[in-house]
């Protein structure tokens, strides 16, 4: 066996990086005879000679091969050196991670290392064998999540970003891949002795930063989301003729929670966002009062758990996609994407992210994803090092950033511009960030100015007795809330002033909480007008609004109804 993936990080992170290391049985198990008995009926024997691959990286829907003789070792791409070899699997060890029966484009390449027998599942297959055998299900899905994982602790796949550090683009970058869950390397240009040669390698120059290296297969200059996601892989193609029973608009925790349990219940599911799963709760560093995780996670986590699951069951995911706009005269509603895409539904689930709310202050523009950022991850955490930052908010969000940063920055001020944080952040928060003394607390303050040339590097304050202060402080973080995007609704359904979805109306079938003003389209989680706004409640709001959609579905415009 090749060298064996350590697993940790991206669904698991909460628990530590080592927390799945030693479970190599789990991740890669060798299945029992009589369990291989059981799965042949579902599946179809194929062979392959010695060297011939059974599928390469870059493509979609690949099978699952369970190994009966030979063997199969599994390839990761590489630009300007051969292909590494991650894993060996023999005898009734089987290939494929979680991505594989997603629709998603594989990351790796399996070839036969000498003549090989194998059992081949499709996504069909796989999904057939997987209900009729619970145990083995078991099994496989197990060590499947577990595999990428592990792909994303070792950055398995050949994905290699190249660009500086204090870049806003490369950190956009960086994001993106990260929060849709894709193994990759970060090099930073002045820092890593392999970066400039894997620039070389491409045939790209510094002007050409940041640069994103696919494997073997691409070379992306200065990429943006949409371009990242069909090169890599990561949306699920779509079909503009097939009629989707449910389209959710956004991932965040509201739409993610629908989506699992549609999906779960043999509602043929798709889901869209712009940039990928998580939404605004995607950005929290640590959320401490979710229920069932006492320790915490963080708002990444919570959200690939539920794409993950969402996934298993048969949603599909489109990432890097915007609603343009929406046919709603007539069911099923066609929804028009950014990318010149379209999607038909009978029903759609408004639970769609928002823009974020910004201060304004002149000059603020030229300080964006130059030392101004609306997110408190790992990634913004590493430019904190020793340092003293500022975060602006009272809510929930801008506490749990506080209090990430402040085991990475030097010092953390707080600014909030109300007299109380108690009205606007939940108590333990309040409490935790009062007893740190690297944190300190300033109600009243307003922010009036911000220095620096091509990057911040001073935040001025004034407080509410006329005193003003200064922080040498080169990184500054926005928790102030955000607009929710709704404009492409609007002459479709019913917004209250502040751009929010009005809900509560009669579609017909009956008058629903989670109903619109247009009979099929429902809205649940944080862009619910007088929705509460916090995560369990936005995952509460997306499995209970289930109920009303299986209404609609099965009554008017559904499977069985009018089309």
């Amino acid at each position: 066996m090749g060298r064996v993936l350590q697993t940790g990080g991206w669904i698991g992170e909460e628990a530590g990086p080592d927390v799945y290391v030693d479970q190599k049985e789990q991740v890669f198990p060798t299945l029992s005879s009589e369990m291989i008995d059981r799965m042949e009926p579902y599946g179809r024997i194929r062979s392959f000679e010695a060297g011939a691959f059974l599928y390469r990286s870059g493509e979609r829907g690949v099978d699952l091969h369970v190994v009966l003789e030979g063997a199969v070792e599994i390839l990761s791409d590489s630009l300007d050196e051969e292909p590494s070899v991650v894993v060996t699997y023999g005898r009734h060890q089987f290939t494929g991670e979680f991505d594989q029966l997603s629709r998603r484009a594989t990351l790796v390449s399996a070839r036969a290392v000498q003549p090989a027998r194998v059992l081949c599942f499709d996504r069909a297959d796989f999904r057939r064998l997987t209900e009729a055998q619970p145990d083995i299900a078991d099994i496989l899905w197990r060590a499947l999540i577990l595999r990428r994982q592990g792909m994303i602790q070792n950055a398995v796949g050949g994905t290699i970003l190249i660009g500086s550090r204090v870049d806003p683009e490369f950190l956009r970058i960086g994001r993106f891949l990260s929060r849709n869950g894709c193994p990759h390397r970060q090099l930073d240009i002045d820092e890593d002795p392999d970066a400039r040669r894997l620039l070389a390698a491409a045939g790209a120059g510094a002007d050409d930063l940041p640069v994103v290296i696919v494997g073997g297969r691409a070379v992306l200059r200065h990429p943006d989301d949409r371009n990242l996601s069909d090169t890599l892989g990561v949306s699920e193609p779509v079909d503009a003729d097939h009629i989707h029973d449910l389209a959710v608009i956004g991932a965040g925790p509201a739409g993610l929670a629908a989506a699992v349990g549609a999906a779960s219940e043999g509602v043929d599911t798709i889901v869209v966002d712009t940039v990928g799963p998580g939404g605004q709760a995607g950005t929290s560093s640590r959320i401490e009062n979710y229920p069932g995780f006492p320790l915490g996670l963080s708002g990444q986590t919570l959200a690939a758990k539920a794409l993950v699951q969402a996934q298993k069951f048969g949603a599909r995911l489109m990432v890097a996609r915007g609603i343009e706009a929406i046919e709603c005269e007539r069911c099923p509603f066609v929804l028009r994407l950014d990318s010149g895409e379209r999607i038909t539904a009978r029903a759609v689930l408004v639970a769609v992210g928002a823009t974020y709310r910004s201060l304004e202050l002149d000059g603020i523009d030229r300080f964006h994803g130059r030392g101004i950022h609306h997110a408190a991850t790992g990634m913004e955490a590493k430019l904190c090092h020793d340092a003293d930052v500022v975060v602006v908010g009272g809510g929930n969000s801008a506490g749990q950033a506080a209090l990430f940063l402040s085991s990475h920055a030097r010092h953390v001020h707080v600014l909030v511009r109300g007299s109380e944080l108690a009205d606007t952040m939940s108590d333990y928060l309040l409490r935790r960030l009062e007893a740190s003394d690297r944190i300190s607390i300033h109600t009243g303050a307003t922010v009036t100015g911000l220095d620096g040339d091509s990057a911040l590097t001073r935040v001025r304050w004034s407080c509410r007795d006329g005193t003003e202060r200064l922080a040498e402080a080169s990184n500054l973080f926005l928790m102030l809330g955000a607009v929710p995007n709704t404009g492409w609704l609007r002459g479709c359904v019913e917004l209250d002033r502040h751009g929010f979805v009005l809900t509560g109306e009669a579609d017909g079938v009956g008058t629903g909480r989670y109903r619109t003003s247009r009979p099929g389209i429902f809205a649940a989680g944080d862009v619910r007008s007088g929705s509460v706004k916090r995560v369990a409640a936005a995952v509460g709001e997306g499995a209970v609004v289930l109920s009303e959609i299986h209404r609609w579905l099965s009554a008017s415009c559904g499977r069985s109804g009018p089309r």
